[in-house]
This record gives C-alpha cells, structure tokens and sequence, in this order.
C-alpha cells in the first residue's frame, strides 16, 4: 500500500506576507494557535494539518469579519500566489488550471483536490486526508475563493458556480454574504464542502495563458515530484485509494484516475502492463476489506455489504463465495474456533 505523504504544510513567504498586509499581527497570532511566535522568523516555516487548522481558527477570532476568509482567496494579487496556483493561472483552460492546481498542491501539503465530472457539472472539493474533522470555514471559504477567483481571472469573465455546498449551519449572515460573493445562494448542512461549476467552463480558454512560462515552471515542478513521490507502483497507489475510499458506494475508475492525476485511459493502461485491472483490482480490495470486517468487528453482513460499496446483500455473498468458498457467517463462524493445541 502507498504510503501517506508526511504532515507537513509549507507556509510560503507570500502567504506570511499577506496576512501582514491584512494587518494581522502574525506573532500574536501564532501565539494564539499554540505555536512559537518565532515561527515565521526563517521565512518558510513548516507546519502539521492540526496546526494549520488551528492557524485558521485563530484569525477567525482574532478578526470577526465575516468575509475575512473571502478577502484572503480573492483579494491577493498574483505576485503573491503559490507555485502551484501560478502554474495553474497561465494553463490554457480551466480544465488544465484545475488538473495543475490538484497535482502539484502536493508539493507544499497533504491535501487532495477532488475534481467529478457528471450530469453537466464539475464538483471540486478540497480534502485534507490527513485531518480530525473538516477544515474551519475561514478555510473553506478563503480556498473556494480562490479558485473562483483563478476562473474569473483566468477567463477573464465574471464565472458564477452553479452551487457552493457547506458542511456548517445556516446563518442569515452567512447566507447573504457567501451568495453576494459567490453569485449563488449557499447550501448549507451539507455532507462536504464542494464548490460546483457547469462542466462547460473545464473548456473555456483561460486569457493568462502562457505557454512560454509553463515551459519554464514545469520541469521543475514534476522533478519535485518525481523527487517527492514514495517508490510504489501505480497499482500500488490505486490499491490505496481505493482502500480508503470504499465507504458505502462503489468508487469509479474515474475517481481513482482523478484522485492519482492521471487519465481514466493511462489508468486503464498502467494496470493492463502490469497484468491486471481495475475490477480484479476493487476485488483484490473489498476482499481483504471484508476479511477484516467480519473477523474484527460485530457489523452484520449486510452492514459490511454496504460499506464495500455492494448494492445488495446477495451481491456480496456471492462475491464472498466466489473469494473464499464459502458463505460471510460461515467463514466468521470458523475464525472464532480456537485452535486445537
């Protein structure tokens, strides 16, 4: 199984150099999220998710402005964005910008960039696999800010999300200030927070465009990954996605393709050459995953069909039998005989 990148978020000099011209108080605010008030002295400091977080949570009460976290996306001038966002904004269309800004996000934290495609729509979530809950909204909304703010730029068009989904509570004040700002009412109380464009503007032509410059940025940026990245094989790190991923539905070779950067096709391709494919692949997985479901928990077999991503009971016994010859109860039955001595 691959292995999870370390939990270690770098804060760039750009980003210290924004909250400073915001006004905050950077050592005062450090001091309240619990971290050494000294910490942005070298320029580049090093930080674990929890500790971000708590960052977050501490501007929010060092500044009750409800729209701080949309000041911070949107208002930053392109001189202060990351390397990963810079990529992203002389892409040739916000399709590409997307793809640029989920794969090399990884160079600085460990977070993932969920890009699904369906029913005329593109959801775009940001997910911190590494975290104890979700995100603060400060966050949350300073991230969706962004990446409306790279569409609008980039496209030069005043671009309006077809819906913003948020996991917190409705507020009245929340409400008019999140719609005045994003164009669409918010919906709150949801099961994540995804911001949601029509799957059209994946194609329209970004006006930054820059050829020459991308030519320039990423080299270096896929050497620093190749330099970053674990020695584990494609299959490997699909293994792995897809472990963490069954969780009531079953994951799609396109969601799997998306979570890795890479194409459904070279997916599809990478698993052939190495003598295998995505099904024997998700089998190999809910295999193992059942093993250890029935053997070290008190789920039902019809619990564990449904967190395997089975549409029915029957479908998973039938799977079970196919792997191990025999029926969920009964190989449970036979893992709780003791042994003889």
């Amino acid at each position: 199984m691959t292995q999870r990148p370390p939990d270690l978020i770098v804060v760039p000099a750009v980003m210290q150099q924004r909250l400073r011209l915001l006004g905050f108080d950077t050592q005062s605010m450090l001091r309240r999220a619990g971290l050494p008030a000294d910490l942005f002295a070298s320029g580049k400091a090093r930080i674990t998710t929890r500790q971000m977080f708590a960052v977050w949570d501490a501007l929010a009460a060092m500044n009750p402005d409800p729209a701080l976290g949309l000041r911070i996306g949107a208002e930053g001038a392109t001189e202060h964005y990351d390397i990963a966002s810079i990529a992203a904004l002389h892409s040739p269309n916000f399709g590409e910008a997307l793809q640029r800004l989920s794969r090399f996000k990884r160079l600085t934290c460990p977070e993932v960039i969920r890009i699904e495609r369906g029913d005329g729509e593109v959801r775009v979530r940001f997910h911190w696999f590494l975290a104890e809950g979700h995100s603060p909204p400060l966050l949350t909304d300073g991230t969706f800010a962004s990446v409306l703010e790279l569409a609008r730029r980039g496209t030069g068009t005043r671009v309006v999300p077809r819906r913003v989904e948020l996991v917190r509570a409705h507020t009245s004040a929340q409400a008019a200030m999140l719609g005045a700002h994003f164009g669409c009412a918010p919906r709150f109380g949801a099961a994540a927070d995804v911001i949601v464009f029509d799957e059209a503007l994946l194609a329209q032509p970004f006006v930054t465009h820059n050829q020459d410059l991308l030519a320039v940025l990423l080299p270096g940026l896929e050497a620093a990954l190749a330099a970053q990245a674990p020695a584990t094989s494609l299959v490997d790190q699909a293994r792995a996605v897809l472990g963490r991923t069954l969780r009531g539905e079953r994951p799609s070779i396109q969601a799997v393709a998306a979570e890795l950067c890479v194409s459904t096709r070279t997916l599809q391709r990478r698993l052939e050459e190495a003598g295998t494919s995505y099904q024997r692949l998700l089998d190999e997985v809910r295999h193992q995953a059942a093993r250890q479901l029935l053997e070290d928990t008190q789920l039902e077999a019809g619990e564990i069909a449904f967190v395997l991503g089975f549409e029915e009971l029957n479908s998973f016994t039938r799977a079970f039998r196919g792997w191990e010859g025999t029926t969920p109860a009964r190989w449970r039955m036979a893992q709780a005989v003791p042994e003889r001595p």
